[in-house]
């Protein structure tokens, strides 16, 4: 019999929060507005929903992947969610409980749970080379079905390009929108909490095309990173994880800010032999904006930067921080072309926020639009009031301009589709899925991507709630 989940841990108990057991079909959602007749394609969202009450502390990124897919095409907006059917999901439905313990936590997992090495593909979910793949950062990509959500592939759902992968796969893979190549990397390449970090490239046509491993100063959740032309930027920060930590009970990931800050910005077209190293304060970073190399050279990185890694204990399991962290959008601008390679770092808004998005044709490139969940997203407290709502930022005039919903309602991660493949930047329409705090529901919103202010142009509605998630991407046309 499945047992109740605790009412102890918000992630599992807010009503925002906490996991819905239900998957569902709804052809046709009630709309109010009018959904733009030329935006055809499907919405993909994916984030943290565990089937079952885990063993042991439970951490909001160790739920079982659910995706959530917005089917838009002739004004109508369809609706489907299904959990990823990882083997780890598939044994504890099969056993009717949960067998594992956050990041597979040997101290709680079961030796058989532990043993199939799964994946919870949880984090992200994008569309490169005919295929959709639900990834995480633990593990290799998994591959789903773009209209039945269910498992394709020879591996029963795993993504190994012909068992070409090495080690894991990033859950923020970048797409060289001018080669078509999708550049990834992956943490703890050779064992779970190792130093070692794998740097690899899949060509356009399903090809691996470069496969390193790069040796880090220390082991580290290392979430996302950056890419332009030429470079390939990451970042190491001191959100650290250790096997002796974890099977002592205490954190297998904790905050160490005495460790630094460590940026390796490895050559395109060389090696990790050639890696050329920036150190920097203590930070943390879930997500930059965009990437780009300016005309002189230098290298330009947006980000969305915490002074301090939000949702992670020191490593005794005391708390990080009195206050709780945000993440403030910054620019670094590294110049790499003298003897002392520097950093200059400025902040472009004083306000909180996260889940940075921008209009991806422009990726590596110069840019002007990009848009962010404004607000605190990492708190599940229901203090008031809140701001959380969408800005979207000028970076050419400097200015801003935010929608906020009802005070009980939170918007997720923004998604840009543009108007057409040669629309102008930024021209086209940003998608986002809004709970209804006072109904405990969900819509996706439509705006006008450059017009927040005039609010929603289109709502469909569902009458069941879409939890708090991570990461979505749109993948164009029909099904």
């Amino acid at each position: 019999m499945a047992k109740a989940f605790p009412t102890d841990n918000p992630f599992l108990s807010h009503p925002y929060y906490g996991p819905v057991n239900t998957e569902a079909d709804a052809a046709h959602l009630h709309v109010t507005g009018e959904v733009p007749r030329e935006l055809c394609g499907t919405l993909y969202r994916n984030g943290p929903n565990p089937q079952f009450a885990p063993r042991g502390p439970y951490h909001w990124f160790g739920g079982d992947g659910m995706i959530h897919a917005f089917h838009v095409e002739n004004g109508n907006v369809s609706y489907k969610n299904r959990w990823v059917r990882t083997p780890k999901w598939v044994m504890e439905n099969q056993e009717g409980e949960g067998l594992s313990g956050t990041f597979g936590n040997p101290r709680y997992t079961d030796p058989r749970v532990f043993a199939l090495n799964s994946t919870i593909a949880n984090t992200n979910i994008v569309w490169h080379g005919g295929k959709l793949l639900a990834l995480e950062e633990a593990h290799a990509p998994f591959s789903l079905d773009p209209a039945s959500l269910m498992p394709v592939g020879p591996d029963g759902g795993y993504e190994t390009w012909g068992k070409s992968l090495i080690g894991p796969f990033t859950a923020h893979p970048k797409l060289d929108p001018v080669t078509g190549e999708m550049i990834f990397f992956g943490y703890s390449a050779k064992g779970r909490f190792t130093k070692e970090i794998s740097i690899q490239t899949v060509d356009r046509n399903g090809k691996i095309t470069r496969a390193e491993i790069l040796e880090g100063p220390y082991p580290s959740m290392v979430h996302d990173f950056a890419v332009t032309r030429n470079w390939i930027v990451l970042p190491i920060f001191p959100l650290t994880s250790s096997m002796e930590r974890a099977m002592g009970g205490k954190p297998p990931f904790a905050w160490e800010p005495d460790k630094g800050t460590h940026i390796a910005f490895i050559p395109r077209s060389g090696t990790v032999a050639d890696v050329k190293w920036v150190t920097a304060p203590a930070c943390y970073v879930f997500h930059p904006m965009n990437h780009y190399e300016t005309p002189d050279g230098k290298i330009v990185v947006d980000v969305m930067k915490f002074d301090i890694a939000p949702l992670f204990p020191l490593p005794d399991g005391s708390p990080s921080s009195k206050d709780l962290p945000f993440a403030r959008l910054t620019r670094w601008t590294f110049d790499l072309s003298g003897r002392g390679n520097t950093m200059k770092e400025e902040q472009l808004d004083d306000r909180s926020g996260e889940f940075p998005r921008f209009d991806e044709r422009f990726c590596m490139s110069d840019y002007r639009h990009g848009w962010i969940v404004a607000g605190d997203v990492t708190d599940p407290k229901t203090g008031e009031p809140r701001t959380d709502g969408l800005t979207h930022y000028d970076l050419k005039t400097g200015k801003s301009t935010s929608y906020n919903a009802g005070k009980d309602d939170r918007f997720g991660e923004p998604i840009f589709v543009p108007r057409s493949e040669t629309a102008a930047e930024g021209d086209g329409w940003l998608l986002s899925v809004l709970y209804r705090g006072e109904d405990r529901r969900s819509d996706l919103a439509i705006f006008e991507a450059t017009d927040l202010g005039r609010g929603p142009i289109a709502l469909a509605h569902l009458s069941s709630r879409v939890p708090a998630g991570f990461h979505g991407n749109w993948r164009p046309g029909p099904l």
